[in-house]
Parts: structure tokens; C-alpha cells; sequence
């Protein structure tokens, strides 16, 4: 017997509600549990405490978020990440960290998107996976969220996100779907939003029939904090644990359900069972832990300056010397932006100025700093722009500081737009006009329009958001202490309007329509040989890489792919190797590639070294959405492998075995369904054969056959062969019969 089979029906109903705002309730033979915000650091309020950053919290080291992180593409770098979490998680007494968030980038308004790793599914699940493994080495849970479709903050309570079954499975369901099946975290927090009309919290077939039964999800559905509008009918869905706390009415109507034969027991007994046992892992895993803030310090500078992308380097302006003069203008120089607000929120124990980093980077440069402009509007804005200028004008080289203020993304509300402040542009328009050897470094936690700044600086610096040590970090990438090696997790489109899902973002009158389907990000500016400023994928390098030769094998499952690189440069460095998959001959709509594997590897001048990268066969199937299933198109895949989406550098074609498809046919089967399949075509085919003509025949200026094809076989029984219910019997029972031998074949 377990400790939860003891446990009376208003016990098991209590472990369902929140004790407080952050702890789990506690009831005999199973503990209650500490949960509170990350994902990029530990947001540990007390007893007391909010979910959207209001209130104070206990000092913690804050990391790169997820924006940040993302571009580093380097799982091992995020499970390091992970278990720092943890360890700082232990000291404060927390057992689930809720994080990581792994919503698909589907619009870069969305104003969370700080909160996200990127627009692909593959590079998203890897490194959420990565994440949450880092994170329960340590005996902490982790919470994966907003499971699901959470694309944007507008009316988030209300919402209903509409997509349809293909591109919900293949685009914002498969990151889950991988960090649920190679990591198994503790909890999942399901979201506030509708998906197609139902609300997460209450949506059986999310929550158990793909959560639960076909992906094999061992931990508790926790709510997103106030998710819940109805208890009784969330437990029934498949949700465990409800939160905040103060839910005693909530408790009570569950056990009044049950009573009265609305509610089962066993959906009771399931959640009680899942919520004791995150509380027992949590007990199970504490640690006595003395946190090294020191030692995390260093990891998140290290990590922030391998989430750093080389966007531009013309004329090799980078990295700078450590000598001469420099001009460094903008705010965010002195004072960084480095995270994003709201639940998130972390107060760190340091920040890092990039400023005093780039002082204590350059001891015997001379280094002059110009404000140049205001996050608030407020100052005189041309007599700040002149100061800038006349600073970079007497300097050797201009770092400018450019980004998006705290109040311009967080939590709770989507940006209107993509641009830069004006008076930002006209700063480094100005500032470039006297001085040829700018560079500019920017921070935000989602994508900006920087094709007027790339018109003008010959060097771009994308720090998305860096956490506490990002400012050291900029610093060491600038003088090149660090050789950067980032890339971008998200297009930088040319404009807003190009966005596949433009027409369609944020949504209205309680809906939002993924018009886009699958062709999300990378996918639908390929598809539509869409011009990008910055391609997913894209970073540079202070040292060039050759890619010298590409094989794959095709044996078995995976297919692994080897990519032979050298370094042609005069320095030491990383590249981000990436494998793209795609099947010319595909007889479903596909996006022309997509993302199956990446490898990363370190390299001396003149050194060579193989990357090898498994693809897997789940990475290259597409939901079929009338079978409901993944299914492996057989085929000649191209593999290229290169360092950006748009920079393939080698290809390859492998052949790979095909699922057997067979969709079964009924009476609403069109005839040129039946005559496509040979088996139908010879049982079925002269009952539709068009009498007297032959395909290709121009009747009545039409090809009869064409036209026949589109028509189901009940109709064209009744409507245009004359059949009644006798005809359509028969050809209900060859049907039947053809159905019958596939099915056992």
C-alpha cells in the first residue's frame, strides 16, 4: 500500500490545490513541495509572493534567458546551465524550478518570446530537453510550460489558439513531445489559453490521450498559476494539481463530484498519486548545498558569451584593440538590459556593466562615455545625439548600445511592432556618418527590424538578453578574448510584414488563427523565397571554416551524418555545424528543408575534425492528418550540411524506407483515390470507367477523367450512374473487402 492509498477522499482532494501561492499541501506520508519561477534563475519570494515580478525576491544569479541561451545552440553548455539552477533551487529550499518554457517563436511580437527558445521544434526540444536533465541531476523537478499553442500574451486567459492537426503536431506539440519522452520532467504546467475552443486546463485529449497515453508523461499537470476556471472538470481532463493556493471551495467540489457519481475517483486518485509523487522526489532529492556565487558568475559570463551572435563584421572592424580610443554611447551601456519583466524576474546577486567590463578590458585605452539617448523619452534629445557624435567622432572606433527598455516587452502584453525606437535610429545613422568604425551591440529579448542599422554600421553585435554577467561577457567577445560562436535561434526578417504569420498575429474576438500552418519562421520565408536580413541559424566568426567533405549513412536508424571541417582562419574556434533535411519528390505540402540535427566543434588554425550528427527517423516524419499518425515518407532525402539555413555548404542523398500508408477507403473516397491505388483500381475501376471516352479525351473541352477523379464514388453511384441503395451495398462490401487485405498486409 502507498502513502497515497491511505489517504481519505479530502486528502487526495487537498493534494490537488495549492497550500499557498507556492507550496503544494501537505497531508500524512506525503510532504508538501516548494515551487516558484525561473526559468533563468531562482525567483524564490517566501511565504508571501506574486507570479508577475511585482513583489521582492531573494537575491539568485541570474543567467541568459532562453533568447540568450537558445543562440548558444550548445546542449551541453544549457545542462551545465541546469544544474547550477538546481544547485542555487536547493539552497533556497525549492523542489520544482518552473521552467523551462518552450513555446515555438511563431511571431517575433509576442511578448514572451524572452521567456522562448526558437521558431524551430528540433533546436527547441533538444536543448528544453538538456535543460531539465541538467536540472533533475541536481534533485530539483522541473516544470515544462505552456503546454500548449501559447504563442502570444494578448487575451491570454481567453484566447483560443486554432490550429489544425498537422501543424499543431509537427510544429507546437514536438518540442514537448521530445522533452517529455528524453527527459521525463517531474511536472508539466499547462496554459492558460484555449486550444481549438478548449481550454487547456480542461482539454482530455492534451492533457491524457497525447500527454499521457501516446507520449507516456509519468509526472503532474500542474496549472498555469489562476488557470483553472473549473476544478472539478480539469481533474476529469487529466490536470493535477491546481495553483495558487486557497483552493479549499475548489477542493470541496471535488469531492462533492465524486459523491455524487460526476467525477470518477480514479481521475482523484491519479492526481493525488502524481502530486505525491513530485513531493516524495522533491524529499528524495534534497541536498544540503552552499551555493559558489562566484563560480555561477562565471558560468553565466561564459554562457553569455557563447549566446552572443556575430551578426556583421565587414572589414573585420572586430575584435577591437585593446588601445587607442574608443567611444561607447547609448544607456545600456552603463545600465544593461538583461532580462525580461514579469513572472521570470530574477534579482540578481551582480550586474555587469558592459562599460566597466570594457574599461577593465582595455586598461590603457581611452574611453569616453555619451548617454545619446533616453529609454524614457525624457532629456534633450539633440543636444544627447550631439554629444554622441562628437564622441565618436574623435574616437578610433563607436560601440553603441542599442535595445529595446523594460517596458517595451514583458510578460502579459505582445509588442505592436518590431521596430526600434526612432530616436535609436537616428543616433547610429548619425553617429555612423562620422565615424566609418562602428559597432553596435544589441540587446532584446525578441527581434527588432535591423535593416536600417545594417545599412549603415559595418558591425553588428546580437546579444538578445545576457543575464547578470552579460556586460563581461560583451566585453570579452569586443576584444576577443572569447571567439563568438552564436547563432541566431529566430529569423531577422527585412520587415514586419513579411512574418509568415502577420496577417493572423495576435488574433481577435477570442481567436487566433495559425493561418501559416507548418510554415512557421524559417519554413515560410523559404517556402516563399522570402529575402531575410538575418537567416535562422546565421552567426559569424573571428576564424573561417572550410567544410571539406559530407557522408551519410543510411543503415539503420538514425541516419548519422559526418561533416569533415577545418579551420582556415589564424584563430582558434567553434562552429555550429547544422544538418537540413528535405524531399524534393514529397507528395505532401513540406517547407523545402528543416532542422534535423546540429554538432558543435572546437578548432585550432589549420586543424580539422569531424562532427558527427544522428538523425533521427521521428525527425523526418510529417503528421499525416487523416491516419492521425507520424508516418516516414520513403524517398531520396538531400542532407546539406552548412552553418546557417541559408548556407549549405555540402549535400548528400540518402534513400530511406517508407511507413506503410494505407488510408482506408469508404464511399466519400474520390475515383481518383481508388485508381491510384492498384489493388482498387482493379476491383473498382470499370464500375467508373467514363463510358465511351479514355483519359485525355477533350469532351466538351475537358479531360473527362480529370474531371471524374474529384467526384466520391457514392455520389457518382447516385447521382450520375443511376445506382440506388442496392449499388452502393455492393460497392460498399469491395470496399470493404480491399480494406480488409491491406489491412493484413
Amino acid at each position: 500500500m502507498t502513502a497515497v492509498d491511505a489517504l481519505t477522499l479530502e486528502e487526495k482532494a487537498s493534494l490537488g490545490g495549492g497550500a499557498s501561492f507556492w507550496q503544494t499541501s501537505e497531508v500524512p506520508g506525503v510532504p508538501s513541495v516548494v515551487m516558484t519561477d525561473g526559468p533563468h534563475g531562482v525567483r524564490h519570494q517566501g511565504a508571501a509572493g506574486d507570479h508577475l515580478g511585482f513583489g521582492a525576491s531573494d537575491p539568485a544569479t541570474c543567467f541568459p534567458p532562453a533568447v540568450g541561451l537558445a543562440q548558444s545552440w550548445d546542449r551541453e553548455l544549457v545542462e551545465r546551465v541546469g544544474a547550477a539552477l538546481a544547485d542555487e533551487a536547493q539552497a533556497a529550499g525549492v523542489g520544482v524550478l518552473l521552467g523551462p518554457g518552450i513555446n515555438i517563436k511563431r511571431d517575433p511580437r509576442c511578448g514572451r518570446n524572452f521567456e522562448y527558445f526558437s521558431e524551430d521544434p528540433l533546436l527547441t526540444g533538444t536543448l528544453g530537453a538538456a535543460w531539465v536533465r541538467g536540472l533533475q541531476s541536481g534533485g530539483v523537478g522541473a516544470s515544462l510550460k505552456h503546454f500548449a499553442a501559447n504563442n502570444a500574451e494578448y487575451d491570454r486567459m481567453r484566447l483560443s489558439s486554432d490550429v489544425d492537426r498537422r501543424p499543431l503536431r509537427e510544429i507546437y506539440l514536438r518540442a514537448f513531445e521530445r522533452v517529455v519522452r528524453d527527459a521525463q520532467p517531474w511536472t508539466l504546467m499547462c496554459s492558460y489559453n484555449r486550444i481549438n475552443g478548449v481550454l487547456a486546463s480542461q482539454n482530455p485529449w492534451l492533457l491524457t490521450t497525447v500527454l499521457r497515453e501516446e507520449w507516456g508523461f509519468e509526472g503532474a499537470v500542474v496549472s498555469d498559476w489562476g488557470a483553472v476556471a473549473d476544478r472539478v472538470a480539469a481533474v476529469a481532463a487529466g490536470l493535477d494539481l491546481q495553483m495558487p493556493g486557497d483552493t479549499f471551495e475548489a477542493d470541496a467540489a471535488v469531492v462533492a463530484a465524486v459523491n455524487a457519481g460526476t467525477l470518477e475517483q480514479s481521475a482523484v486518485d491519479r492526481a493525488a498519486r502524481v502530486v505525491a509523487r513530485t513531493a516524495l522526489l522533491a524529499r528524495g532529492g534534497k541536498r544540503e548545498v552552499t551555493v559558489d556565487v562566484v563560480a555561477h558568475h562565471a558560468l553565466a559570463r561564459e554562457a553569455a558569451g557563447r549566446s552572443i551572435v556575430l551578426l556583421k563584421n565587414d572589414d573585420d572592424v572586430l575584435p577591437l584593440a585593446a588601445t587607442g580610443s574608443i567611444a561607447v554611447i547609448g544607456p545600456f551601456a552603463a545600465t544593461p538590459r538583461y532580462q525580461g519583466g514579469g513572472s521570470s524576474h530574477v534579482n540578481p546577486h551582480r550586474v555587469d556593466s558592459p562599460l566597466e567590463q570594457i574599461r577593465a578590458a582595455a586598461p590603457t585605452a581611452e574611453i569616453v562615455h555619451a548617454a545619446g539617448f533616453t529609454t524614457g523619452g525624457s532629456g534633450d534629445t539633440h543636444a544627447l545625439q550631439a554629444g554622441a557624435v562628437d564622441a565618436a567622432r574623435g574616437a578610433d572606433v563607436a560601440v553603441v548600445f542599442l535595445g529595446l527598455a523594460d517596458s517595451d516587452e514583458s510578460e502579459g502584453f505582445d509588442r505592436e511592432d518590431i521596430e526600434l525606437p526612432a530616436e535609436q535610429l537616428a543616433l547610429v545613422e548619425a553617429v555612423a556618418a562620422v565615424q566609418p568604425r562602428t559597432v553596435v551591440v544589441l540587446s532584446a529579448g525578441g527581434v527588432v527590424r535591423l535593416a536600417p542599422v545594417d545599412a549603415v554600421v559595418p558591425a553588428i553585435l546580437g546579444g538578445a538578453l545576457l543575464g547578470q554577467a552579460g556586460g563581461g561577457a560583451v566585453a570579452d567577445v569586443l576584444f576577443g578574448a572569447m571567439n563568438p560562436s552564436g547563432r541566431v535561434a529566430e529569423t531577422v526578417p527585412l520587415r514586419l510584414e513579411d512574418v509568415p504569420s502577420f496577417p493572423h498575429f495576435p488574433g481577435e474576438h477570442l481567436h487566433s488563427r495559425y493561418g501559416e500552418g507548418i510554415y512557421v519562421g524559417y519554413r515560410g520565408y523559404d517556402m516563399r523565397k522570402q529575402d531575410v536580413l538575418y537567416p535562422f541559424g546565421h552567426g559569424l566568426s573571428y576564424t573561417s571554416f572550410a567544410y571539406e567533405s559530407l557522408t551519410v549513412s543510411a543503415d539503420g536508424d538514425p541516419v548519422i551524418a559526418t561533416v569533415r571541417v577545418r579551420n582556415i582562419g589564424k584563430r582558434a574556434g567553434r562552429e555550429v555545424v547544422q544538418l537540413y533535411a528535405s524531399l524534393p519528390a514529397s507528395s505532401v505540402s513540406r517547407a523545402p528543408q528543416e532542422l534535423v540535427g546540429f554538432g558543435i566543434i572546437e578548432l585550432e588554425p589549420g586543424e580539422a575534425g569531424e562532427v558527427s550528427v544522428r538523425i533521427e527517423r521521428r525527425d523526418l516524419a510529417y503528421w499525416h492528418d487523416r491516419l492521425d499518425r507520424w508516418v516516414v515518407e520513403g524517398g531520396s532525402y538531400r542532407i546539406g550540411a552548412g552553418a546557417s539555413s541559408r548556407d549549405v555548404r555540402l549535400e548528400q542523398t540518402v534513400e530511406v524506407a517508407g511507413d506503410d500508408v494505407f488510408v482506408p477507403f469508404d464511399l466519400d473516397s474520390t475515383i481518383g483515390e481508388v485508381m491510384a491505388n492498384p489493388t482498387a483500381a482493379a476491383a473498382l475501376g470499370p464500375a467508373f470507367a467514363p463510358s465511351g471516352h479514355t483519359a485525355g479525351d477533350n469532351a466538351l473541352g475537358m479531360d473527362v477523367a480529370k474531371v471524374m477523379a474529384s467526384i466520391p464514388l457514392g455520389r457518382a453511384v447516385k447521382s450520375f450512374g443511376g445506382g440506388g441503395e442496392d449499388a452502393l451495398q455492393r460497392i460498399q462490401a469491395l470496399l470493404d473487402t480491399i480494406n480488409s487485405e491491406a489491412g493484413r498486409s
